[in-house]
């Protein structure tokens, strides 16, 4: 499952690795489960074309959603969001920031590159929330408890050796992922008893609860490995041997650290099934690497990158003017943004509550006001962004208001265990007069702060026993987002904290995180339309000792945990809705993060040389929706080509040959200055 607005690499290493569900680095976690009062009075509803499964023995059905029927009947041809007469050919070329050195993503191990695609059982549609259908898998059976599922498995299922996808596939790539892959492995499918073969193409995965709704979709997406290929390697070791795939595309060619090809399997099993009609229609994908993302922008703007997804507003405002892009100027270079309906999650400062400064959640309250986002989003962000204020954010899960029915049913049951202002005050991130010098915010942070020993010295804030000085280190992996945090902690500074920036590169960080070693660091917890079984592994106390888990900030709370179980066990849409605003409206009060911003759109730019259809599912684009136009890219050729020689562009960092000669003359006339003074120094 790929990425809703850039083509990323497969990284099915943790779970339903999908934008959609959950937006992020290239490695996600994946999504949710179900045990409820109320779900024996519930009826499962396994779309078979004509309604739901009937009691006894459970039918085969060509797909499931996590509540309701699926969208697409048995007998669908292909997802509305998709050309399925799209040509096939042409190339793409995209980059990737960073580097590589592995092509194994299913190990904690190493930087991993694009690699050969690997199929699931399932596959997930972009269009409805939480819904698969049958991929390696022809159909799916599930009792009503959904206390196991069993797949029957296509016969003309291949390998790219073509060698057949096996039962004995399934069950080994279960068992060496959970006991040799990526930690997040064992932690997401712990609700797994047992993996059994029932016949040549019947698989059978039991659950240890009944009525975990998505456990079915969950073991669906998990990543079916070639067992007669990694028998003879060492599973736990990286590689710069691309592993032998069963997908759409492998890879072709690379220079590690620098680029990686992937061409299109030409006699892919899978590339007439409904699930994939229409999609991955490009030849050749190629990623270039680079360190800076500088460099990128200006190799998309000379037409040596074909598509980017622009991540940083004042790029997007500046860097892609027309009147300094003769590409952009000439719609050439196309600069859209694209709509999409996907919850945004949240992103923010996250404090790490194992560190003693962050234990108190009135101390997180009160750093939380020297953040100027209105100052932020005005001067660094050109007015882009939205405040978020929720876990769920641009979705129906956001808690709003005050909480009523049964969202307030819910937390009246912990009424005592969590802040009285769940139930008083809307939450509200600290806003300012965008000023960037908001004394009402620091006023207020101060007096957050009496009671809570932390007092004012000699203009510090300092502990009232030990005399110390509160001081944190903000951990960050990316060079651009210092001048966003830098007026952070200029504001820090003038509350009396000693709060400083350490820019790490993404090998450090990587380790950093996962052994707790951080103050604060800025990430994204990214969600998907139905949360479940992901929610334990970013806010439960198990998730919080887990480096394998995405609790940074070490959250260790009995009613966040039942909160957690009782989403994974709603019984409907319309309770899950509840639960998960329920759960949001705990966390949010519990400060555990400074809130950043969303957007709700995707900043797309691409060469005029392809087409896409003509509908946007609400996940968003992708690049494995779109084709390669050979009318557009030849009129593209063709007007390039009559193009003169342009000026540089003025956007770019690097200077000209004017301002070059000029400072080398300034540099040598102080260098001579220099030279005089101290010879006259000396002879005096």
């Amino acid at each position: 499952m790929r990425s809703a607005a850039i083509r990323e690499p497969r990284r099915r290493g943790c779970g339903l690795l999908t934008r959609a569900r959950l937006n992020s680095i290239y490695m996600r976690i994946p999504k949710t489960a179900a045990i409820a009062a109320l779900a024996a009075l519930s009826t499962l509803t396994l779309a078979t074309g004509v309604g739901a499964a009937v009691a006894g023995d459970p039918q085969p059905v060509h797909g499931i959603a996590i509540y309701g029927e699926p969208k697409y009947g048995p007998d669908f041809t292909n997802f509305d969001y998709v050309n399925p007469d799209a040509p096939k050919g042409g190339s793409i070329r995209m980059a990737a920031q960073g580097t590589f050195d592995s092509f194994h993503p299913y190990i904690a191990k190493g930087n991993s590159g694009p690699s050969s695609d690997i199929d699931t059982l399932l596959a997930s549609s972009a269009d409805e929330p939480s819904t698969a259908y049958g991929l390696i898998a022809e159909s799916l059976e599930v009792p009503e408890d959904r206390s196991w599922v069993i797949f029957n498995l296509r016969p003309e299922a291949r390998w790219h050796d073509g060698k057949p996808i096996t039962v004995e596939d399934v069950i080994w790539s279960f068992n060496i992922l959970t006991t040799k892959g990526h930690p997040s492995y064992r932690f997401f499918y712990k609700g797994v008893e047992s993996v059994e073969k029932l016949g040549p193409r019947r698989v059978k995965f039991t659950f240890k609860e009944r009525n975990n709704r998505e456990l079915p979709l969950i073991v669906g997406d998990l990543p079916i490995l070639p067992k007669h290929y990694w028998e003879s390697r060492d599973f736990e070791s990286t590689t710069l041997e691309p592993p032998l795939g069963s997908g759409p595309y492998r890879v072709a060619e690379f220079e590690p650290g620098r680029r990686v090809i992937l061409e299109r399997v030409k006699d892919y099993w899978a590339k007439d099934l409904p699930v994939n009609k229409g999609k991955y229609n490009f030849d050749r994908v190629r990623f270039d690497y680079f360190r800076d993302v500088t460099i990128i922008r200006e190799a998309l703007k000379a037409g040596d990158i074909d598509f980017r997804t622009e991540n940083q507003a004042k790029a997007w405002a500046i860097v892609y003017l027309p009147d300094n892009v003769p590409a952009i100027r000439n719609s050439w270079l196309k600069k859209e943004t694209i709509d999409h309906r996907r919850p945004t999650g949240m992103q923010g400062f996250v404090f790490n509550t194992r560190r003693a400064v962050f234990t108190d959640p009135r101390v997180r309250e009160a750093l939380a006001q020297a953040f100027d986002f209105e100052w932020t989003n005005k001067y660094l962000f050109f007015g882009q962004y939205t405040r978020s204020e929720s876990y769920f954010s641009n979705s129906e899960l956001a808690s709003t208001g005050l909480p009523s029915g049964e969202e307030l049913e819910i937390l009246e049951r912990f009424r005592g265990r969590i802040p009285d202002a769940v139930f008083t005050k809307p939450y509200r991130a600290p806003a300012t007069d965008g000023s960037g010098w908001s004394r009402a915010n620091l006023r207020k942070a101060f007096a957050l702060l009496e009671g809570t020993g932390w007092v004012v010295r000699d203009q510090k804030l300092v502990n009232e026993n030990t005399g110390e000085q509160m001081r944190f280190e903000i951990l960050l992996v990316s060079k651009e987002f210092e001048r966003i945090v830098l007026p952070f902690v200029r504001n820090l500074q003038r509350l009396g904290v000693d709060a400083r920036v350490r820019l790490v590169d993404s090998s450090q960080y990587i380790n950093r995180l996962r052994s707790f070693d951080f103050d604060m660091v800025v990430t994204v917890v990214p969600q998907g339309e139905s949360p479940g079984n992901e929610q334990r592994n970013y806010w439960t106390s198990a998730a919080a000792d887990s480096p394998a888990a995405r609790n940074l900030a070490g959250i260790k709370d009995p009613v966040v945990d039942e909160l957690v179980d009782m989403v994974i066990a709603a019984p409907s849409r319309e309770s899950l809705v509840a639960r998960t605003r329920a759960l949001d409206r705990v966390l949010l009060n519990g400060h555990y993060v400074i809130p950043n911003w969303h957007l709700r759109t995707d900043r797309t730019l691409y060469w005029d040389k392809f087409s896409r259809p003509a509908v946007t599912p609400r996940r968003g684009t992708s690049t494995d929706y779109w084709w390669f136009d050979a009318e557009k890219a030849a009129r593209l050729e063709k007007l390039r080509g009559q193009q003169p020689q342009v000026a540089q562009d003025r956007t770019s960092e690097t200077p000209g040959a004017g301002v070059t000669i000029l400072a080398t003359i300034v540099l040598l006339t102080l260098g001579y200055f220099v030279f005089r003074h101290a010879l006259r120094r000396r002879s005096a």
